[in-house]
């Protein structure tokens, strides 16, 4: 074990994502001090692997203090939540000083990261990085979201740099060279400093907002070829291959063609994804989206919807039940044109993409008001095009519309989005009509269309909303012929309205 300061940098938390990160690390020359909480967890990592950077095991956390040079730079990947405290809390106990950074790469709630660095303030430098691209991207070069210190920012600059995934300069597109101690050489990393306290927490849990919807849209494209059409799985699976050459490149597309074309390995001829159950699981990023959105007031419902559909499929055993009593159309099958239909749910598939990145950064703008911070867009966009979860070309169109504009307020009023959604409206229509008519459940395809319908609205029905919340409980309403902010109530008839006591503008929430 150590004797003395040796390591560049320390990792605690020793699953798949902490190990593969530590790997990254040391492949370009950092030698990395590991502990986990299990040590024979540890030890097992260290006789397996050896990378050129080198390893230091630790089997104590005094050991693994000891052996990283100050100021130390430690990365924890726990559980979110009280785990990450609990690891700070002996991180303190054993003697760290107040210089040394602490970096929580897990998931945390961004609002945990403020607390944490305020807590810890006279104990260390609590800094907050969010990761993503799951186990290869941890292992070959993950997005990596860092928020904090603008001082420990510039300590921990060129590692996240280095292990980061790279794209190209020119075209956004990533670098890859997915091999063990074969660092992917020149690009532009897919990192950058995102801003104070929270900032980095926040928008990865952004990031896996719009993940949420991006899959959900998948989902639904799937689904009606597979339901209105009756296209078997391979078949569908070669329709997103062919998807994946053109605007809607992207991993989760390329993973999706790979999945749908699967054979099942215990039914000859047959296909995997027919026999996945149909419930999906969610880990609350999606969750903490929705209800950031809420509290700020964004309309971020198509995101909010992806959330309700895994809720939804979750109640498995009562759907099963429900559709055996709660009947639909009784013609479910599409009677056009299949290629035209295709063309349509693939347009559909773009527009809505469009209205959920929208979303998710008409969000970030918000919040970016509401805890002092400085988001740069166009970086955050840039940052995304590699090594994450929802890396696609898509994303460069979105760097270059905050490049040309950084304060856009809506990704749909840039002018190359607002074309691709004026050329691509018709279907996204006819698919939801052709949805609905069929029975077929379309829930984000719908969503994202009411959000875009609702948001190039000039007027809307809040009007009458605004007259039965100041009839029932005097809460006030503006007036189109006087300036905003100038609230106004009416004396209604008494003898029409319920028999309570009100106190003007108290209602409470209806």
């Amino acid at each position: 074990m150590p004797q003395q300061a040796i390591a560049d940098v320390g990792l605690i938390g020793l699953a798949v994502m902490g190990e593969n990160l530590a790997l990254n690390i040391a492949d370009h020359g950092y030698k990395v001090a590991v502990y986990n909480r299990t040590t024979e967890v540890m030890k097992k990592f260290i006789a397996r692997e050896n990378p050129p950077g080198g390893l230091v095991g630790c089997e104590s956390l005094k050991e693994f203090v000891a052996a990283i040079k100050k100021p130390r730079k430690i990365i924890i990947l726990v559980k979110a939540g009280a785990a990450v405290d609990a690891v700070v809390k002996q991180l303190i106990e054993t003697g760290i000083d107040k210089d040394d950074i602490v970096v929580d790469c897990g998931n945390s709630l961004w609002t945990d990261t403020i607390r944490r660095e305020k807590e810890y303030a006279d104990k260390c430098r609590f800094f907050g990085s969010g990761v993503s691209g799951g186990e290869l991207g941890a292992r070959f070069g993950p997005s990596m979201m860092p928020g904090g210190h603008p001082d420990s920012w510039q300590h921990l600059k060129p590692i996240w740099e280095a292990v980061a995934a790279k794209v190209d300069a020119a075209t956004g597109k990533p670098l890859e060279d997915y091999a063990p101690g074969k660092p992917v050489i020149g690009g532009v990393p897919c990192t950058a400093y995102i801003g104070p306290n929270g900032a980095g927490h926040y928008v990865k849990m952004v990031h896996n907002g719009i993940e949420y919807i991006d899959m959900q849209l998948i989902c639904e494209a799937y689904f009606l070829m597979s339901h209105l059409l009756r296209m078997p799985a391979n078949e569908i699976g070669e329709v997103f291959t062919q998807w994946n050459t053109g605007e809607l490149d992207s991993y989760l597309i390329q993973i999706t063609a790979d999945i749908l074309k699967q054979p099942d390995p215990k039914h000859e001829g047959k296909f995997f994804v027919d026999y996945v159950l149909d419930t999906a699981g969610q880990k609350g990023t999606g969750k903490w989206t929705s209800t950031s959105a809420l509290d700020l007031g964004i309309p971020a419902n198509a995101i909010a919807e992806a959330v309700f559909a895994r809720c939804l499929s979750a109640l498995k055993e009562e759907r099963v039940v429900a559709s055996k009593q709660l009947k639909g159309p009784r013609v479910v099958a599409y009677r056009g044109k299949k290629d035209d239909l295709i063309a349509a749910i693939r347009d559909a598939l773009y527009c809505s993409k469009i209205c959920a990145y929208a979303q998710g950064f008409q969000l970030m703008r918000e919040a970016q008001k509401e805890y002092n911070w400085k988001l740069h867009f166009a970086e955050i966009a840039s940052i995304w095009r590699g090594g994450c979860i929802i890396r696609a070309r898509f994303l460069q169109k979105i760097t270059d519309a905050y490049t040309r504009n950084p304060d856009l307020v809506n990704l749909m009023l840039d002018p190359y989005f607002n074309e691709q959604i004026q050329q691509a409206q018709e279907n996204w229509r006819k698919v939801v009509v052709v949805a609905a008519e069929k029975g077929a459940a379309a829930p984000a395809f719908m969503s994202a269309l009411a959000y875009y319908d609702g948001y190039r609205s000039a007027r809307l029905p809040a009007n009458l909303l605004q007259a039965q919340r100041d009839y029932f409980g005097a809460h006030t309403y503006e007036r189109t012929d006087a300036p905003r902010g100038k609230f106004f109530h009416l004396d209604w008839p008494e003898k029409n309205r319920p028999q309570i006591d009100i106190i003007p503008g108290s209602g409470g929430g209806h």
